[in-house]
This record gives structure tokens, sequence and C-alpha cells, in this order.
């Protein structure tokens, strides 16, 4: 079973994504800022981080950044309501790229695509 860490400073998101990913058979960690995400990390091991990039008063974006200089074996999906952070360069550094919606199946998907990547050897 996979393992996954969810940052979100939504409590309702996290929850949402909690119930839908337990549903799809992964162990779901929640976090609600970048400091939370830190700590998470520091203490246990995560298949893969999905990540808001914007939280209340810190950047998923820096955080993401973080995670490729500590921890970069760890795949990070980066899912926003803004589509036009795609573009930003910094960005580019995550493995996948969500926008938002109140269907969860790119989410999903996105996070299939990455793990398979991941069993394949693509991030060691």
């Amino acid at each position: 079973m996979a393992k996954l860490l969810v940052v979100d400073d939504e409590a309702n998101i996290r929850l949402l994504y909690a119930q839908e990913l337990s549903d799809e058979g992964y162990a779901v960690v929640t976090a609600a800022s970048a400091l939370e995400a830190v700590e998470k990390l520091e203490s246990d091991s995560f298949d893969l981080a999905v990540i808001d990039i914007k939280l209340k008063n810190e950047s998923g974006i820096e955080l993401l950044q973080r995670i490729v200089k500590e921890r970069h074996t760890l795949p990070v999906i980066l899912c926003t309501a803004f589509s036009c952070y795609k573009d930003d360069f910094s960005a580019w550094l995550a493995d996948g790229y969500v926008v938002k919606s109140s269907d969860l199946q790119e989410l999903k998907d996105e996070i299939s695509r990455v793990l398979a990547k991941r069993q394949k050897g693509a991030f060691t």
C-alpha cells in the first residue's frame, strides 16, 4: 500500500482527499502547512506527496524545492486551483501537476502514473 502525504491548508480538501484516496487503497497522511509537512517528512516515510501551491502564509513551490533538495527520491504532484503556475519553471520540478476539480479522477490518475513511474525506478 503506497503512503501519500497530502498538504493543503483547507481542512475540507484534506478531508476529501484523505477519504477518496483511502478508498483507492492508499494510506493517507495530511498536513495543513509546509511546516507540518516537513515535520511529518522527518518522522515518517512516504511514497508520494500531493502539495497545494498556495498555502496560507507559505508557498507550496518552496516546499517542493525543499523536498527536491532534501528528499530527491520522493515524487511530488502539485495540486492547485490555478493553472497559471504550470508555466512557472519552479513548478517543473514536480513530477505531476493537477488543477483542482470536484472530480478527483485526474488526481487519482496522476497519482497512479507517478507511482508506476517510481516503481520502474525512475526516482532512484
